[in-house]
């Protein structure tokens, strides 16, 4: 019962578990891969803006496997980025799709548009 009550203001602790799960293997990783792998999280968790918290862990989960295989087979981080780090990561997040925060946004803009379209026809 009290776990229900916890996850209904902060989330599934399933996720959260997943999430932190993935984050200790992309810190285990070793280098170069991990400072890689950090700052491909790091700037995910900003650019994403994924509010889709199945989607999040999933994008983190898959991130993981992605620097470890890379670490084990010795595949050289270029190989994967290719020349532009932020338009891989980009695409890489967008691959994903979820609800982004900016999606509300839209919505919010798009409505208030049509609002005052119909007030201002209506004068």
């Amino acid at each position: 019962m009290a776990a229900k009550w916890i996850e209904a203001l902060t989330g599934s602790l399933e996720q959260k578990k997943q999430y932190r799960d993935a984050k200790k293997r992309i810190e285990a990783l070793p280098e170069p891969y991990r400072t890689t792998a950090l700052a491909q999280h790091r700037y995910t968790m900003y650019y994403g803006g994924i509010t889709d918290g199945d989607t999040l862990v999933q994008i983190f989960v898959d991130l993981a496997d992605l620097w470890e295989r890379a670490s084990i087979d010795g595949t050289p981080i270029a190989d994967i980025t290719g020349d532009d780090p932020v338009e891989f990561t980009e695409t890489y997040a967008q691959a994903y799709g979820g609800t982004q925060w900016i999606d509300k946004e839209r919505a919010r803009l798009i409505k208030a548009v049509d609002d005052a379209k119909k007030k201002e026809s209506r004068s």
